[in-house]
């Protein structure tokens, strides 16, 4: 059964990238079409061509290797300026150049004069290209608001889950009590799963993080006024001091890094959370999924969206590790980045998890939903071929035109993008290699679930 649901997972996420990756390109063609751009093909995957269909101008169809995919339109490259001289050699800059113009002209047919994707305003062409982007980024706000508002998320409550027989500080490697260990304060005032507190030594404690604080701010001897069976009992508790986990001012755990800022892991592979001295009693809340505002939603969206900029802009720092996981046997950090095979090895553990089916379901959608937020703010970098490298260019476009109109000089025409070219060939390469480094460490040094 396990192998079934690992399967399942599998290809569930395989699908859903594949999805992914055809609203993204359905974003490109949908606009390009509208302003009359001739579009040859609507491709989802590279290589070669497994299924394939075509209606009007354009072929649509699925590839062998689900990295990508793209929309083909004519005249993506504008014509020279100037024409070079046949009868005299080319360096290889300039002549990947011309190779990469004249591929693009390749494909023109007869009444494509005024249908190129060059010949169009900057304005329009901005908007194709921030179409794929774009509908990623809807996307991922569509399975996130399912995610927190309708699903909903693990938020802990006044119910109190455990209650500890014994003090042991947040740094313990095992929870386990020595037979020395004096009893917990908690268990020492009676304190019963089930048990809802309201009051802690008077002040009302409608939340969770108002129960937390107010044990974490006081040391000695103190009330708890809770509700037991429907009645409201109050019992008397003796607060310690003890090593607590760290929170930051929104509540959430604060990890420990290292000195290159990397975070500190277990002998489980666990991040190791900071600590602090504060009151204690030994007990744990009781967990329920509760769904999110609209404002609480937004706020963990542009929290995430932090997150993945910051992961975006370390990347590269992780390419020597990730190489060193696939090649030389290195320990695979929790954190690192993983490709389709990752994914897809993440999503069978998920779906194969011994949890509630709506526990795996939520997990499931929260990592395609990080992974749409990863296609959108990536393909955004202004970097050919990524589409942020033609938004950049019909953006200097937009910029030069407009500068020439103001001071009366001649139209400077359209920008060269095949001028660019030969950097996008070196990306292209580095993407490449890069991909071909996380295949092998999906593979022989997973990224693993940890529960």
């Amino acid at each position: 059964m396990v192998a079934l649901l690992t399967a399942l997972g599998i290809v569930v996420m395989v699908l859903g990238l594949l999805f992914s990756i055809a609203w993204h390109e359905l974003g490109h063609m949908v606009p390009a079409k509208l302003f009359g751009i001739r579009c040859t093909q609507y491709m989802v995957g590279f290589g070669k061509t497994l299924w394939s269909f075509r209606r009007g101008d354009t072929e649509y169809g699925i590839k062998a290797i689900p990295l990508g995919g793209y929309v083909r339109m004519v005249g993506m490259i504008p014509p020279a300026k100037e024409r070079p001289d046949p009868g005299k050699p080319m360096s290889r800059w300039r002549a990947m150049i011309e190779d990469a113009r004249e591929a693009s002209f390749v494909e023109l047919e007869p009444g494509d004069e005024d249908r190129q994707f060059y010949q169009r305003p900057p304005w329009k062409r901005l908007i194709v290209m921030v179409g794929g982007p774009f509908m990623n980024l809807v996307l991922a706000v569509v399975l996130f608001a399912v995610l927190l508002m309708g699903i909903g998320v693990y938020r802990p409550t006044t119910v109190v889950g455990a209650v500890h027989k014994c003090v042991v500080p947040a740094t313990a490697s095992t929870a386990t009590c020595p037979e020395d260990a004096e009893p917990s304060p908690a268990a020492q005032a009676g304190l019963r799963p089930g048990d809802r507190i309201v009051a802690v030594n008077g002040q009302p404690t409608p939340e969770w993080e108002d129960v937390q604080a107010a044990i974490r701010a006081h040391v000695g001897p103190g009330t708890l006024q809770v509700v037991r069976d429907g009645q409201e009992l109050t019992l008397t508790a003796d607060f310690i001091e003890n090593q607590v986990v760290k929170r930051d001012e929104d509540g959430n755990t604060v990890l420990r890094t290292d000195e290159d800022g990397n975070p500190v892991l277990d002998e489980e592979g666990r991040q190791i959370p900071e600590t602090v001295t504060a009151g204690f009693l030994g007990f744990v809340p009781q967990e329920q999924r509760q769904t999110l505002s609209a404002a609480e939603t937004a706020t963990f969206f542009g929290d995430t969206m932090v997150s993945v900029g910051k992961a975006i802009v370390t990347l590269p720092a992780k390419i020597p590790d990730v190489f060193a996981a696939a090649f030389l046997g290195a320990e695979r950090a929790p954190d690192s980045p993983v490709g389709v095979v990752g994914a897809s090895r993440i999503s069978g553990e998920i779906l194969a998890m011994p949890a509630p089916v709506l526990d795996r379901v939520a997990m499931m959608i929260n990592l395609l939903a990080g992974i749409n937020l990863f296609l959108f703010a990536f393909n955004m970098l202004p970097i050919l071929p990524l589409d942020g490298g033609h938004i950049v260019g019909a953006l200097w476009e937009s910029l030069r035109r407009n500068t020439a109109r103001l001071f009366r000089r001649p139209d400077p025409g359209p920008f060269d993008v095949a001028q660019l070219m030969p950097v996008a060939y070196v990306m292209v390469a580095c993407f490449l290699g890069f991909s071909l480094i996380l295949l092998v460490a999906d593979i022989v040094n997973p990224v693993r679930l940890i529960y």
